[in-house]
């Protein structure tokens, strides 16, 4: 495994990082608890020391199972990464989508940020993580209705008693990231990346490179459709989200899997899978200083892992982008 700093600061993390959205079930059809702590203890074993994850994942059940997984491990040797601004229990804030519990009952989910909010939501996931501070707090989504500067004093506040380490944002703009990192110090802006989702390289990219801020890629395998394992045709558990994604209609699948079958013959020159050549290639692009990969259990856990383990050329990576040139997405 790589460990890399966040930032300017010497908080290290591994280059694969665990994605406990799934972990949840929330918007992926469910998931099996003792799978989920299962995955994120042989990842740990396999070198992967971060998890990144949030409230909003399960309505507390990821934290919850990040706790769990945990547990008995020597604190100082695992970064706890989560977030905070998506209610789900609150009508405060900007209303942004309508979605289903695990139990299968409608909840509204609303971006807010507030101060006492914040506050309120951070004393909250260290019950359920069951530790007393977080290694990397980041705001989920940008919340219009509140300031930019009210919402960062609160995660500065939290920062000087002790209960979160370092700052970081999610999904925040050039220009958002410059108004928050003059309240506190950021160290990362978490957010969508993948070899068919390459939007942040126009402005965002370049911003957190010439700034020295790191990105935490999240969607590094698009949700799994850049493991080859879907399917045109692929029948998606009820409640899974990819269901009615763009990126899972059966022309983006078929161009997708095409794409693939180019650069199938590298991953198994190298022995490793599509979804390890894919992380390896995302972590090695200048300025993504974390891929965020999930799992639902063990093996996919270490799987994952070791695309670390994989060395990748200038050669091979330009070959890998000359296939990528020729792939067409529709919206």
């Amino acid at each position: 495994m790589e460990y890399r700093k966040l930032g300017g600061s010497d908080l290290e993390v591994s280059a694969i990082t665990f994605g406990a959205w799934a972990a949840g079930g929330w918007m992926w059809g469910g998931s099996e608890r003792k799978d989920a702590v299962d995955a994120i203890r042989a990842s740990y074993d396999a070198g992967v020391t971060a998890i990144d994850t949030a409230p909003v994942y399960g309505q507390g059940l990821s934290e919850e199972i990040v706790g769990e997984a945990i547990k008995g491990l020597p604190r100082d040797k695992v970064q706890i990464l989560t977030k905070y601004g998506l209610r789900w229990d609150d009508t405060s804030g900007e209303f942004y989508f309508k979605s289903k519990n695990n139990q299968g009952e409608e909840i509204d989910i609303y971006k807010y940020a507030g101060r006492d909010s914040v506050i309120r939501e951070c004393e909250t996931s260290l019950k359920l993580l069951g530790t007393d501070y977080i290694d990397l707090y980041q705001i989920h989504w940008p919340d219009p209705t509140t300031p930019i500067e009210e919402t960062m004093d609160a995660v500065k506040t939290l920062i000087q008693q002790g209960k979160v380490r370092y700052a970081g944002v999610c999904n925040y703009s050039d220009e958002q990231f410059r108004i928050a990192d003059g309240v506190v110090d950021l160290v990362s802006n978490q957010v969508p990346y993948s070899m068919v989702n390459r939007k942040i390289e126009e402005v965002i990219l370049p911003y957190c490179l010439a700034n020295k801020k790191s990105i935490l890629a999240y969607s590094p395998l698009e949700r799994g459709l850049l493991t080859g394992k879907i399917k045109p045709g692929h029948i998606f558990a009820e409640g899974d989200h990819r269901a009615s994604h763009k990126f899972f209609s059966e022309v983006n699948i078929n161009n997708v899997n095409r794409f693939l079958e180019k650069i199938k013959p590298l991953a198994e020159d190298k022995k490793a899978s599509l979804g390890q050549l894919v992380l390896r290639w995302t972590v090695e692009k200048p300025g993504i200083t974390v891929a965020l990969a999930g799992a639902r259990n063990s093996q996919q856990a270490v799987q994952n892992a070791q695309a670390m383990d994989l060395t990748i050329s200038a050669e091979e990576i330009e070959f890998i982008n000359n296939a990528l040139a020729e792939l067409h997405i529709e919206n």
